[in-house]
C-alpha cells in the first residue's frame, strides 16, 4: 500500500477539524486516498492551486476537493464535497503531513536516538531528541539540535553546526573542504579550510548536497532555508531565511543571497555576488553580477533546433564587430559643431 493511501478511513469532518477550511458537504463521508486530480477516484481528497485550471474540476471524480473561492463555482458546478481555502496548496501540504502521520510504520518516523551503525565523536553534541540515521557520522565538535533528523549516510564535519528540527535527507556532507587551492610553479597548494558551517532552524537539506565549511569565515545557512537535490553550496556563502534552491543548482564561494529568494533547477549563482532580499533566479539562469531589486531575474538563450542555434551562436560572436560598426556609422552621420 503506497503512503497516499490510508489502511483505515478518515471522514472529511476529521479533516476539516484538524486542517481548518469551510467543508461544504458530508462531513462523514470517507476518505481513503490523497490523489491529483486527474487520477483521484470515489474515495479520494484532491486539491486545486491554480483557479486558472478550475475547468480540469469538471472530469474529476474525487469524494472531495480543495479549492480557493476563486473557484468555488466551478467546485459547486461539479458537485460533490468540497473545502474552501485561503490556499489550497497550503493546504495540500498540510494534508499531506497529516498523510504521513496516518501511515507510518512502526510507530514515529524518526525517532529520537543515534542508530547502532552511526560514528559519532564522543566530543560531538547531539540533542537527546535528535535523530541519527544509518551509518552517518557526526565528527568532533559538530552540534546537532533539538528534533533534528539525520538520514542515512549524512556527513557532519568538525565544529559545524545544525540548529532544531532541520531534515538532512540522506548522502549530504555538511562541512566537508572548500574549494581553495593557490597555484605555485604550474601546481596547485591547498588553503586549508578554517572555518565552519552554520545551520539555522528549520532547514532542510536534499539529498547528497553538499556545504562547504569556510575557509576563515563560516558558511551561514539561515532559519528556514530549503535545498534541493545535488546542490553545492561554496565556501563563505551566505543564504538569507527562508530562502529555497531546486535541484542542482551551484552557488560558488563567497556568496552573499538574501531572505525569500528562490532558484530554479540548476541555476548558477557565481562567487563573491551580492543577490538581494525577494530575487528569483528562473532556471538554468547563470547570475554572473550582483542583483540589488527584488525580482525575477532570467538569463538563458532560448531552446531552439541545432541547425538555428549554431547560426544565432556564430551571429552572437560577431555581435562586439557590428557594435563597433554601428558606433562607427552614427559617429559619421552626427552633425559636426561649425568652426566658425
Amino acid at each position: 500500500m503506497t503512503p497516499s493511501i490510508l489502511a483505515e478511513p478518515i471522514s472529511l469532518g476529521s479533516i476539516a477539524d484538524r486542517l481548518g477550511g469551510v467543508l461544504h458537504g458530508d462531513p462523514a463521508l470517507s476518505i481513503t486516498e490523497l490523489a491529483p486530480l486527474a487520477r483521484a477516484g470515489s474515495r479520494a481528497i484532491s486539491f486545486l492551486s491554480d483557479p486558472r485550471r478550475a475547468a480540469q474540476l469538471a472530469d474529476c471524480q474525487a469524494a472531495c476537493v480543495v479549492v480557493s473561492a476563486k473557484a468555488e463555482a466551478a467546485a459547486q458546478a461539479r458537485g460533490g464535497a468540497y473545502i474552501l481555502a485561503g490556499d489550497p496548496y497550503l493546504y495540500y501540504a498540510r494534508l499531506s503531513q497529516l498523510w504521513r502521520s496516518l501511515t507510518s510504520v512502526g510507530g514515529e518516523r524518526f525517532p529520537p536516538g543515534i542508530h547502532p551503525t552511526a560514528v559519532v565523536h564522543p566530543q560531538a553534541e547531539v540533542h537527546a531528541s535528535a535523530h541519527i540515521g544509518p551509518l552517518c557520522v557526526v565528527e568532533a565538535g559538530a552540534r546537532v539540535g533539538a528534533h533534528s533528523v539525520l538520514r542515512s549516510g549524512v556527513w557532519l564535519g568538525q565544529d559545524c553546526s545544525l540548529g532544531e528540527r532541520c531534515l538532512i535527507q540522506p548522502g549530504a556532507v555538511i562541512g566537508g573542504d572548500g574549494f581553495g587551492f593557490a597555484a605555485v610553479d604550474g601546481r596547485w597548494e591547498k588553503i586549508e579550510q578554517l572555518g565552519r558551517v552554520v545551520i539555522g532552524n528549520d532547514v532542510e537539506v536534499g539529498a547528497n548536497t553538499c556545504i562547504d565549511r569556510g575557509a576563515l569565515d563560516d558558511t551561514v545557512i539561515a532559519d528556514g532555508v530549503k535545498l534541493d537535490n545535488q546542490i553545492q553550496i561554496g565556501h563563505n556563502t551566505r543564504i538569507g531565511e527562508h530562502t529555497a534552491m531546486a535541484g542542482c543548482t551551484g552557488v560558488a564561494g563567497s556568496a552573499d543571497i538574501g531572505a525569500h529568494c528562490t532558484v530554479g533547477g540548476a541555476g548558477m549563482i557565481l562567487g563573491h555576488l551580492t543577490i538581494a532580499d525577494h530575487v528569483h533566479v528562473s532556471a538554468a539562469s547563470v547570475v554572473t553580477r550582483s542583483i540589488a531589486k527584488p525580482g525575477q531575474y532570467t538569463g538563458f538563450f532560448p531552446l531552439s533546433d541545432n541547425a538555428s542555434w549554431e547560426k544565432n551562436a556564430a551571429n552572437v560572436r560577431q555581435l562586439h564587430q557590428l557594435r563597433a560598426r554601428v558606433r562607427a556609422l552614427e559617429h559619421l552621420q552626427t552633425p559636426q559643431a561649425s568652426d566658425a
